[in-house]
């Protein structure tokens, strides 16, 4: 039985009999469906996803030139499997985690084919510290001990087994090392901090809990108007240059999740590297330390083997999971979904499947579900609760919303930011539509908003929403004859929806305060501003022209508060509306 660098078993040697693209068929291997195979004399990493009779199809992670019928395939007798442990995190891997910095530290500036190197470091000794003892009963997903992996996260080793415990350890070991014994149906197991995951089969847990809990983002369009649950699905979809990127990076940077998964799915190479450069500066706010301390990043750029971008949204799911299991929140940011997608249609071409609308497979929507449906909020097999959002853009073609990727995630998804690029062009970001995006988790959300934030805060995000949407429908009016023509009540709401859109939904992710916005904070914001509508009403009632109130000096002070610091100072211009409107005369 031969063993490859991984320490995979080898089961049976064939040979190559057509290739096309990273689609490889191969005889004498004798796989089983998703096996993972080595292929042509480099090695190249493969996956079988169809077999007919005796001939196996393999997708290739890697470049296929230079392959021809008759090369070697060597099966492991094991599928695509991530390898679980401490030092995950920090670690940017490719789509089927592979390190690339070690890689690149071997084989220098390109990569070259058949490269292989553990996803964790086999020298490094982690503290281990056990929490069962000789003779407990554990089951499968039972913490057994810690690692301190990074400053800001302990790393809890899970049990892969049930079984009574028959030796515990304590000390440095490596990711290699056995620190314990267990006995599992009357076999003994050895222990060790890590173990392997096969990517496609979603990890177990207990029991899903209602998303009735928010994941703040510090984004006040997201936290007010469109609500994220903690173990919730999110799409952004939009068209290039609408910040699709930007708005991940700062969800990533601010949202309360314990930790971070970033999928770069098929993206550009220039924002791929971007991302890899700006991680590691970011501060993690609540901490000070660097960002990168709770956060694993997983590039498969546009370039790259599209094979190996299918597997990377499964790699990222996968390694968010075994954090979720712990009993972490976890983020997922999958840019982008639409690329993936892309090279499914690519591998359904090579496979000459019937095609679906616009060449896509025709199981698009049901890989799309099972994606989107391994998020949730958990109780996990140790008794934690633990959870894991995905948060996906959707990059759709000249920004057809219309078209199949966006059509099958919106079926699953439940809160739909659109970004608009009407709105990136006149640098109003994040360029979210408030008028076409929705979250579906308002409802559930409204007790822990009560709870949490205040009694008036569901009931003033509504009203700003009503007046937000009578703003559209006034447009129309607007452009035909000019905002002079209108009531003086309706100019009012131009006056306030305009403080909305500046003063409240605008957000600069690049100042030191206005970057980051808390709950508290925004329902100051929101109050000053209904409580300046009501006055206005009122102001008008007595006979004030609308002017004075639009060239009030309290309107500038509303400008401005996204800016101050403290919510107490945010929260002293509500009398101040009060008293200048009160004061005005007709």
């Amino acid at each position: 039985m031969l063993m490859n660098v991984n320490g995979d078993h080898m089961v049976k040697k064939g040979k190559i009999v057509r290739v096309a693209g990273p689609v490889v068929q191969a005889k004498g291997i004798d796989a089983s469906m998703y096996d993972v195979v080595r292929v042509g004399e480099e090695q190249l990493i493969g996956e079988v996803i169809k077999i007919v009779g005796n001939v196996s199809v393999i997708q290739v992670y890697e470049d296929t030139a230079g392959l021809k019928p008759g090369d070697p395939v060597v099966g492991t007798g094991m599928p695509l499997a991530v390898e679980l442990g401490p030092g995950i995190l920090k670690n940017i891997y490719d789509g089927i985690q592979r390190p690339l910095e070690v890689i690149a530290e071997e084989s220098g500036t390109y990569i070259k084919r058949g490269a292989v190197a553990a996803p964790l470091d086999r020298k490094k000794k982690w503290t281990f510290k056990p929490l069962v003892k000789k003779g407990d009963k554990i089951r499968r997903g039972a913490i057994i001990g810690t690692v301190q992996e990074t400053d800001l996260i302990e790393h809890r080793v899970l049990s892969p087994y049930d079984g009574t415990v028959k030796s515990i350890k304590e000390g440095s070991f490596t990711v290699e090392d056995e620190i314990g014994e267990i006995e599992h149906m009357g076999q003994k197991k050895a222990l060790r901090l890590s173990h392997r995951w096969p990517v496609r089969r979603a990890r177990p847990f207990v029991e899903k809990q209602p998303p009735n809990v928010l994941l703040t983002t510090g984004m006040r369009v997201i936290d007010t108007f469109f609500p994220i649950a903690k173990g919730g699905t999110t799409a952004i979809p939009g068209p290039f240059g609408s910040g699709k990127t930007v708005t991940q990076q700062s969800l990533a940077k601010w949202s309360d999740a314990d930790v971070v998964v970033y999928v770069g799915c098929g993206e550009r190479g220039n924002e791929m590297t971007e991302v890899l450069h700006e991680f590691p500066k970011l501060t993690d706010p609540r901490s000070g330390k660097p960002l990168l301390e709770r956060t694993v990043l997983i590039a498969n750029t546009s370039n790259m083997p599209v094979a190996a971008r299918e597997a990377s949204i499964y790699t990222g799911i996968t390694l968010a999971e075994y954090y979720r299991d712990m009993g972490y929140s976890v983020a997922l940011m999958a840019d982008s979904t639409s690329r993936w997608a892309e090279a499914l249609r690519e591998i359904g071409g090579r496979l000459e499947e019937m095609p679906g609308e616009e060449g896509y497979p025709a199981y698009l929507a049901r890989k799309l579900a099972e994606f989107y449906e391994r998020s949730g909020r958990v109780e996990t097999l140790s008794g934690k609760e633990g959870s894991v959002t995905i948060i996906g853009a959707v990059s759709p073609p000249g920004g057809d919303l219309s078209e199949p990727v966006s059509q099958n995630t919106l079926r699953v998804v439940k809160v739909f930011l659109a970004l608009d690029a009407s709105l990136a062009q006149r640098r109003h970001f994040p360029a979210i539509n408030w008028l076409t995006s929705y979250s579906l988790y308002k409802d559930g959300l409204m007790e822990w908003f009560a709870k949490n934030v205040s009694e008036e805060f569901v009931q003033r995000r509504d009203e700003a929403m009503k007046l937000l949407q009578r703003e559209a429908e006034l447009q129309e009016i607007v452009q035909l004859v000019g905002p002079d023509a209108l009531p003086d009540k309706e100019q009012l709401i131009l006056i306030v929806t305009r403080m909305l859109r500046e003063d409240f939904l605008q957000q600069n992710a690049f100042h030191e305060v206005d970057m980051y916005c808390t709950l508290e904070k925004a329902d100051a914001m929101l109050a000053n501003i209904l409580e300046f509508y009501r006055q206005g009403l009122a102001t008008l009632e007595r006979g004030v022209e609308i002017k004075s109130i639009a060239n009030a000096n309290v309107v500038e002070e509303i400008g401005r508060m996204k800016y101050l610091e403290h919510v107490k100072d945010v929260k002293a211009i509500k009398e101040r509306i009060a008293k200048e409107l009160g004061n005005l005369s007709a």
